[in-house]
């Protein structure tokens, strides 16, 4: 089968190169000339682990193929996937589709054949209706089904997730759109993987639901840290506790600094729009969003406090080790750094930081902290030193170096990866999350 994939960025380049590997022709399409003349060197536009050699190979293969143009990509495709970008609109919160809209009247004018066309986008319910009806005025004489097929992909295990999916959620109308996503989905229904068919509106909500749920699971246990701190309780003992039930799951009980990324941040803030918009209020994903907000800037102070308050951090050197929303990725999108740094910057801390993917997108959303080329350069001089995302680079740090280049034996470790009886044994003064 041929498919069409709208869009070269995380989602679509992901999918595509995985379609492709699937045994699918894959033509991943794309507006930005740039980022395509980059794909046809073998230069990947993003960091994901092992996709380079995922898309190499399919090129090789003849099954896996790049260009600018729509009409001719789309053209002989029995799926055309829509894989946008969704961003928080400006002003107001709402997913801005601008982008999802202008491929589905670009589709409509150049289809040369009869097509499911799927949104991968993470949309706000009803956007398939609109998609819909976009085409539908295009006066296409060819027959079309307009499909929700949400993605679940994390950043840094895309691929598995993929290729091993928890379920496959296709929101469609039709059979003709439900055969056509059965065909696409061939390969992984023979692996057992679930298929869950839905109706679309069902489909749409089910990818914010879903992020919102993770969301709140992450702030939940953030604010369980806060009051292991005050009553003498360790976080870790009380995630694992509760993750050992059934009910509950151990999966995002890790307290940290907040979430952030391309999905939890601006999916959380659609959801919350889209209630409001049919005046069903959603008050628990409206608390975990100023929970999490907040909670950015308290880790800030918190490094603040370590070199010794207000007063006495104006003019001491902080060493960031750490910069991406999560490890394995080089995605700066509402990472907690920024807040971090900013906050750490307002209180008159000269900032360094070190990451091992991220700091090409970090610097211009970090204009005054200085990049370092290791985390030892990062250290050097620092009155503290910050663990901000939790890389296996950092896990295993030699402490005596660390001692000896910075100035002072202070460690915030915002993700819990020492164990404070180590770091004092080793001589630091040490502040975690959630432990006394």
């Amino acid at each position: 089968m041929k498919i069409a994939m709208v869009g070269s960025g995380y989602v679509g380049l992901v999918s595509g190169a995985c379609f492709a590997d699937f045994g699918h022709e894959v033509v991943c399409i794309d507006k930005d000339e740039s980022k395509i003349a980059l794909l046809h060197k073998g230069i990947m536009p993003i960091y994901e682990p092992g996709l380079d050699a995922l898309v190499e190979n399919n090129v090789k293969a003849g099954r896996l193929s790049f260009t600018t143009s729509l009409a001719d990509g789309i053209k002989g495709a029995s799926a055309i996937f829509i894989a946008v970008g969704t961003p928080s609109r400006r002003g107001d919160g709402h997913a801005d589709l601008t982008y999802v809209y202008a491929v589905a009247r670009e589709v409509g004018e150049s289809l040369a054949n009869d097509a499911v066309i799927v949104t991968k986008s993470t949309v706000p319910v009803g956007t398939g209706d609109e998609v819909e009806r976009i085409i539908a005025e295009s006066g296409t004489p060819h027959r079309f089904a307009v499909v929700s097929n949400p993605e679940f992909l994390r950043e840094g295990a895309a691929i598995g997730d993929f290729k091993r999916p928890d379920r496959i959620v296709i929101g469609a109308e039709d059979e003709f759109g439900r055969g056509i996503m059965r065909e696409v989905y061939r390969p992984l229904f023979l692996n057992e993987s679930p298929i869950l068919f839905t109706s679309r509106r069902s489909s749409e909500l089910i990818k914010y639901a879903a992020n919102a749920f993770l969301a709140t699971k992450i702030t939940f246990i953030n604010e369980m840290a806060d009051l292991c701190e005050k009553v003498g309780a360790d976080v870790q003992d009380v995630s694992r506790g509760i993750g050992m039930d059934g009910r509950i799951g151990s999966k995002f009980l890790h307290a940290g600094p907040g979430y952030g990324g391309s999905c939890f941040p601006k999916d959380t803030l659609a959801l919350l729009k889209t209630a409001e918009d049919y005046d069903s209020p959603t008050r628990i994903v409206e608390a975990v969003v100023k929970v999490n907000d907040s909670r950015k800037r308290a880790m800030g102070r918190r490094v603040v406090d370590a070199l010794g308050g207000p007063d006495a951090a104006r003019g001491k050197k902080a060493a960031l080790l750490g910069l991406t929303f999560k490890p394995n990725t080089d995605d700066m999108r509402d990472s907690p750094s920024i807040a971090i740094a900013l906050t750490l910057k307002d209180a008159g801390v000269d900032v360094t930081a070190y990451d091992p993917e991220g700091m090409d997108l970090a610097a211009p959303l970090m204009p005054d902290v200085v990049m370092a080329d290791d985390p030892y350069s990062a250290i050097e001089g620092a009155d503290a030193v910050v663990i901000v995302t939790e890389w296996d680079a950092f896990r295993a740090l030699d402490l005596e170096r660390v001692k000896e280049l910075a100035k002072a034996p202070v460690m915030v470790d915002l993700r819990n990866i020492y164990s404070p009886q180590d770091m004092r044994a080793a001589g630091f003064t040490y502040v975690s999350v959630g432990r006394s």
